[in-house]
């Protein structure tokens, strides 16, 4: 550090001061501070509610987890062989295109048959024209190359978007019991409580990629049109489906109990 100018000397610091500051403004508001892990241990420690859930909303970008994992595995075979082969490269930006192509179209069950049969079609098709083998030297003869590196790249860029999503899940969240649900949206006591018989909620696992890597959609809709309706993609969304059918059960049973006889 002796020979750096001061500028660089600021460059160095600023991450770790940057920290610190971080560290500082946690410490003071950290009374104040609602995470979703607080509201759940809130929750559990209230004798009148027996059921609860709470979720926060993942970023699609979770979608692209087959391309992550494949990233992974290409860096690490691009350490092992000394001249990685072309193909890898192809196999990658394959995988990467069907991702990008369910995620920007929504492609569910039927999407998924429709392109299943148009390819069996297109594959009959060319057999019976015998272009089928020219099709597949042409396949073959697709090289993309691409340096280990940036197979590490494409990996830490999605994993950052999914990182990011996780983190402000800490403090934007929906939490649903019997009697009420507290929507929140903030690091600080910004949350909202809302009447259960003011929602109704719908579980979409209809995508099936998504539900692959069991994922779902929680839909959030307010009697009250001129709010906005929420939709939250969530992890375990078959465990989270039947907690949340619990609770709406738990508000039958409520009412029942409470009507007179």
């Amino acid at each position: 550090m002796g020979d750096w100018t001061s500028a660089q000397t600021i460059v160095f610091l600023a991450p770790f001061v940057l920290v610190l500051i971080g560290l500082f403004i946690w410490l003071l508001m950290r009374r104040s501070i609602r995470t979703r892990f607080r509201m759940d241990q809130q929750l559990k420690k209230d004798t009148d509610i027996s059921e609860w859930l709470v979720v926060f909303g993942w970023t699609r970008k979770v979608i692209y987890l087959p391309v992550i994992l494949i990233s992974l595995i290409f860096f690490v075979l691009s350490l092992l062989i000394k001249e990685p082969s072309g193909t890898m490269g192809a196999i990658w930006l394959g995988c990467f295109l069907v991702n990008f192509m369910i995620e920007e179209y929504d492609a569910g069950i039927k999407e998924l048959l429709l392109l299943v049969l148009g390819l069996g079609g297109m594959v009959l098709w060319l057999s019976y024209l015998h272009w089928l083998d020219d099709l597949w030297a042409f396949l073959g003869g697709i090289s993309a190359d691409m340096n280990g590196v940036a197979y590490l790249i494409f990996a830490l860029i999605f994993l950052v978007a999914i990182g990011v999503s996780w983190i402000r899940g800490l403090f934007f969240y929906v939490a649903f019991t019997p009697n009420y649900v507290n929507i929140q949206k903030g690091p600080t006591e910004s949350g909202q409580q809302i009447g259960r018989e003011e929602i109704s909620t719908v579980v979409d696992t209809e995508d099936l990629l998504e539900r692959m890597l069991g994922f779902g959609r929680i839909m959030v809709t307010f009697r009250d049109a001129r709010r906005e309706d929420i939709s939250l993609l969530v992890w375990g969304i078959g465990k989270k489906s039947r907690k949340l059918e619990s609770i709406r059960g738990a508000i039958v049973i409520e009412r029942h109990s409470t009507e007179p006889i």
